[in-house]
């Protein structure tokens, strides 16, 4: 039955296939109308979800996080080669803080499960 599924999958299918079950999950942030994300998913042992998007100087942020399981967490930008972290804490199943933009940059919220189980995770941004 696998075979007659590949023989129909073209090779671009296959691939990415076999690429999203091994790699880390990586998520644009869209905001609701609300100004809320929201979003609950599994990271895979030794793999990371990382949630990026652009933001404006003069907004703020309110963002919490809850894992069943302790994570590797950080919240970054990048200048040039340089990577800045407005915050980063490791091994925390859950945390919550303000993130007060003051430069135009993408900022990602990132998780990286260190553990051998997978980590399920629940995210909240709201946006001011």
């Amino acid at each position: 039955m696998v075979e007659t599924l590949l023989r129909w999958l073209t090779p671009a299918a296959v691939f990415a296939t076999a690429v999203s079950a091994s790699r880390a999950e990586l998520v644009n942030l869209q905001w609701q109308d609300t100004g809320r994300f929201e979003r609950s998913m599994a990271i895979a042992p030794g793999k990371f979800a990382e949630l990026c998007g652009p933001l404006e100087p003069g907004q703020t942020i309110h963002w919490s996080f809850k894992a069943d399981r302790p994570l590797n967490f950080n919240i970054h930008y990048h200048v040039d080669k340089d990577v800045k972290y407005p915050q980063k804490q490791d091994q925390v199943g859950s945390l919550e803080g303000v993130l007060a933009i003051d430069a135009k940059q993408d900022y990602c919220w990132m998780w990286v499960n260190k553990s051998t189980a997978a980590a399920a995770l629940t995210v909240s941004l709201r946006r001011n």
